[in-house]
């Protein structure tokens, strides 16, 4: 009778086991709109296996001023990389990252009628400031808040 006992909650935890192996990976996307009808999208990815959450953000200038498409972005905690695109082929612009009260966390390479990337590694919850470090356009409006959740 013990033999049994023994071997069921074996089977049991083997079970368990396997069932909080993990291994597989999710991602969701989210797409916001603002007051202009511009968008921004989220993806983020959950890492399998213990790895940390993942997302990625889109950004992009607006073509005929010195603005953003959205002043608000939203991404997971853990590496968030912001997409930016500029379509303007006579204006470079770039984006940066700061948190409150610190200095900037990150700027991406100044594109003119292209795009680029900015990725920022383990981005804690709370509010951080992005904007175009390039001349005076942060000065100018040409900034908005990422929400880490």
């Amino acid at each position: 009778m013990i033999k049994f006992v023994t071997l069921g909650l074996a089977a049991v935890a083997s079970l368990a086991l396997v069932a909080c192996g993990g291994g597989g990976s999710s991602s969701t996307t989210t797409t916001t709109t603002n007051e202009a009808g511009g968008g921004a999208t989220t993806t983020t990815s959950g890492g399998g296996g213990g790895g940390g959450a993942s997302s990625t953000v889109q950004l992009a200038a607006d073509p005929s001023q010195i603005a953003f498409d959205t002043t608000s972005l939203t991404a997971k905690a853990g590496n968030v990389t912001i997409d930016f695109n500029n379509p303007n082929q006579a204006l470079g612009h770039d984006v940066c990252v700061e948190a409150a009260g610190e200095n900037e966390l990150g700027c991406s390479k100044v594109v003119t009628g292209s795009s680029t990337t900015l990725d920022l590694k383990n981005l804690k919850p709370g509010t951080y400031t992005f904007y175009c470090n390039v001349d005076s356009h942060k000065q100018a409006g040409m900034e908005g808040t990422l929400t880490v959740q």
